[in-house]
């Protein structure tokens, strides 16, 4: 079950197990990339480690990825796990970059955000539990899923589709 009740808006990513209520000795699901977080400050830029590690935000139409249409496959910048997909890229013009929907099941988890006064959905790697933006539904995008995936453009990495195609022809 869901933060929502049912799958976290009927899009392709698996739902996250809510956080365990105290005492019921339940358990969140590990990332499977584990470090300490001195590891991740020496990986990380400074800029990378505040939204990636503390789940900062960059400030709007400041990020390299905005404004980007080049087609490929965005990655996680800490784990290099692949996320989203140029495909379910769109313009939505709030500052950040914009998908419809992950690439993949189970390649995001979602948590319930109550911070800064608002109810929000973070969504983060499932791999190595980086942060990388919210989710947002009901916008009137016009996208299949009619949900906004707000993600940092520093929490991502863009692998364009000639470069895989290119470092492929040379294997």
């Amino acid at each position: 079950m869901s933060i929502f009740g049912k799958s976290v808006f009927g899009n392709k990513a698996t739902d996250s197990i809510p956080a365990p209520a105290a005492g019921d000795g339940a358990a969140a699901p590990e990332a499977a990339v584990r470090k300490s977080d001195d590891e991740w400050r020496q990986e990380l830029t400074p800029e990378e480690y505040h939204v990636l590690r503390q789940a900062g935000t960059e400030r709007p139409y400041t990020g390299e990825y905005v404004d980007t249409h080049t087609e490929g496959v965005y990655q996680c910048r800490a784990c290099g796990a692949e996320l989203f997909r140029s495909n379910e890229k769109f313009d939505s013009h709030c500052g950040w970059p914009s998908f419809w929907a992950p690439l993949a099941d189970g390649t995001v988890r979602y948590i319930h955000d109550r911070t800064l006064g608002m109810e929000r959905v973070e969504v983060r790697c499932s791999n190595c539990d980086s942060h990388l933006g919210h989710v947002f539904a009901g916008e009137g995008y016009g996208t299949p899923t009619d949900q906004r995936y707000c993600i940092n453009s520093v929490s991502l990495r863009l692998v364009p589709r000639d470069a895989g195609e290119s470092e492929a022809a040379q294997s």
